[in-house]
């Protein structure tokens, strides 16, 4: 791969193709060289001009543009990724066919590096018999068909069918570019819970005890997982705003009392539970009715009660179940301190809690918390300790998912 990653950026002809502009402005501003082919059905909801002024190249449709360049065979040898955005049940069917009637679809032929494509249809048509028959044999050959989301579509229709958020879309793309295989179907048929963000414990109505997780390695998570093929149940604590990782079941909680409700509870029947949350230590006793006033006087001190304990409580409900082959998976993040550095902290606690792997992160000015990249150790309950280097928090994810798609191999 180059140093500035090849992308040719498909479009297909639905009213989601304006949102293909959004994933073509954040690749490009990523450094990404970016070609774009669009059906003519595409043209008709965002014109040419707009995608040659967001890439910086000319657009065509057809195979009988530029003939010497060869462009229906040429963009496809040349690609580090070709993306669909929209990829709309008929480019769905072409592709899974091996029809090729236009430069997009001549393009899907001959590419032999990783293809990503972002679905969006209404729900009937994503769930109609032929599309999955299609979705399915492009996932044999090795396409990663994304799943779409959730909410409102043209119309007044609601459902299943939704484009992915445009973030979302090239956070995958990103990590194909930097890893092709990082989404094989895996986790098929595997329930998934994860817990992400960070708690918020009242001190009265305006303030309260927090922390500076932003939740994105959580919802990394649980965005890889899902695309690996699992049913993913995320428990969302206090996130800056992030969207809803398409295809993923959401829970949203406040406090630390709210998340061990939820996580115990879609923790039922899960093959996998991974804490990713930073979840308080600590809450008030008890929480102001009105706000606190400051006064001249000193402050009242604030009388604190330990909150459960979820991950250890996860591991001894495992122990009281027969034959329960769940994987648990905990998170730590540590400074060090004048007695132990950051893995020796990490060892006792996975000595201590007893859960199947540990990731630890180091964490403190401009590390892990709120940051776009993450790094740090993943220690297995068997002695095995293997570093983790710096990337994306997708990045991250995957090695998570790769080690437990091991553990429950054995």
């Amino acid at each position: 791969m180059t140093s500035r990653p090849r992308v040719v950026l498909g479009v297909g002809g639905g009213i989601a193709a304006y949102k293909a502009c959004e994933v073509l402005r954040r690749l490009t501003e990523s450094g990404h060289e970016v070609r774009v082919a669009p059906t003519d059905a595409a043209l008709r909801f965002v014109g040419a001009a707009t995608f040659e002024a967001l890439s910086g190249n000319k657009v065509h449709t057809g195979v009988f543009s530029d003939v010497p360049e060869v462009p229906h065979v040429r963009l496809g040898q040349e690609a580090d990724l070709v993306l669909v955005v929209p990829a709309t049940a008929d480019l769905l069917a072409k592709a899974a066919h091996g029809l090729a009637d236009d430069l997009l679809t001549n393009t899907l032929l001959t590419a032999r590096c990783p293809v990503l494509m972002a679905p969006a249809m209404h729900t009937e048509m994503w769930e109609h018999a032929a599309t999955q028959a299609n979705v399915a044999t492009l996932r044999s050959r090795g396409v990663v068909v994304a799943e779409p989301a959730s909410g409102r579509l043209t119309g007044a229709d609601t459902g299943k069918g939704r484009l992915a958020d445009p973030a979302e879309i090239v956070d995958l793309a990103r990590l194909l570019l930097q890893r092709p295989d990082a989404l094989p179907r895996d986790l098929e048929g595997v329930h998934v819970v994860v817990s992400a963000g960070g708690t918020r414990e009242p001190l009265d109505p305006v303030r309260y005890l927090g922390n500076r997780s932003s939740g994105k390695q959580g919802y990394a998570l649980a965005r890889t997982a899902v695309q690996r093929g699992a049913r993913v149940t995320l428990v969302s604590a206090h996130t800056l705003a992030l969207p809803e990782p398409a295809g993923v079941d959401v829970v949203k909680v406040g406090t630390a009392a709210e998340l061990r409700d939820a996580v115990h509870k879609a923790a039922g029947d899960a093959d996998v539970v991974v804490m990713a949350a930073a979840v308080a230590d600590f809450r008030p006793t008890a929480s102001a009715e009105f706000k606190i006033k400051k006064t001249d006087r000193d402050p009242d001190p604030i009388a604190l009660t330990r909150n459960a304990d979820v991950l250890a409580e996860l591991v001894s409900a495992r122990r009281r179940a027969p034959a329960s082959a769940q994987v648990i998976v905990g998170f730590a993040a540590e400074t060090g301190d004048t007695g132990a550095d950051v893995l020796s902290h990490a060892r006792a606690k996975l000595a201590r809690k007893g859960c199947d792997l540990l990731v630890v992160n180091a964490v403190g000015e401009g590390k892990a918390f709120e940051m776009e990249d993450n790094q740090g150790w993943l220690l297995a309950a068997d002695g095995t300790e293997r570093p983790i280097a710096l990337g994306s928090k997708a990045q991250l994810a995957t090695e998570v998912w790769d080690a437990v798609v091991e553990l429950r191999g054995r």
